[in-house]
């Protein structure tokens, strides 16, 4: 009897043994060599130019949006989480399709120095189709107010992404996000 549960704890132990070693190995593969995580990140400083164009892209190992600024533009803040309207503080979770939620506030407003809209959305608009994307489900617009404009960026899950800036064409200036397609290879 003893040495039937001392093979039984054995064969238990070799066998998470082997599992847990098949799983290290596995995460330590990063899909498409992407590295990005998915904590909050944020960057920049507050600017006056204005947004004048938000897109989508779709490329082989993550989805694409970018905010498109007439002129500098570099102030940013991304996390998983709810997302609330500027000015209102409603939540834009029940417009927003996807499995998980990412809260885009960019340090910019969606109008110019006279206050007239820069954007052709209404708070609570979908602002790009997301249609067909892999991982992207949803751009929807939270509004804008004293200087800040915000987007819900729905995903099909919680997974990596990064945020970097890029300046042209022109004047212009670009606000980047791409979130993968998976976690691992």
């Amino acid at each position: 009897m003893r040495l039937r549960r001392a093979l039984v704890a054995l064969t238990v132990l070799l066998g998470g043994l082997l599992a847990g070693t098949g799983g290290a190995a596995a995460a330590t593969t990063p899909y498409c060599g992407i590295t990005w995580g998915s904590t909050a990140k944020s960057g920049g400083a507050l600017s006056s130019a204005p947004l004048m164009e938000v897109r989508a892209g779709k490329h082989d190992c993550w989805d694409r949006v970018v905010f498109e600024f007439a002129g500098p533009a570099n102030g940013w803040s991304v996390a998983y989480g709810e997302t609330w309207t500027e000015g209102q503080g409603l939540a834009l979770s029940p417009y927003t399709a996807g499995g998980a939620l990412l809260r885009v506030s960019l340090r910019a407003p969606a109008y110019d120095e006279n206050h007239v809209a820069t954007l052709p959305y209404r708070t609570g608009d979908h602002a790009v189709n997301a249609l067909g994307y892999r991982t992207l489900r949803d751009v929807v617009f939270g509004g804008s107010f004293e200087g800040y404009t915000t987007f819900a960026v729905g995903v099909r899950a919680q997974l990596p992404y990064r945020v970097f800036v890029l300046t042209g064409p022109g004047t212009h200036s670009r606000i980047v996000l791409d979130v993968a397609h998976k976690w691992q290879a």
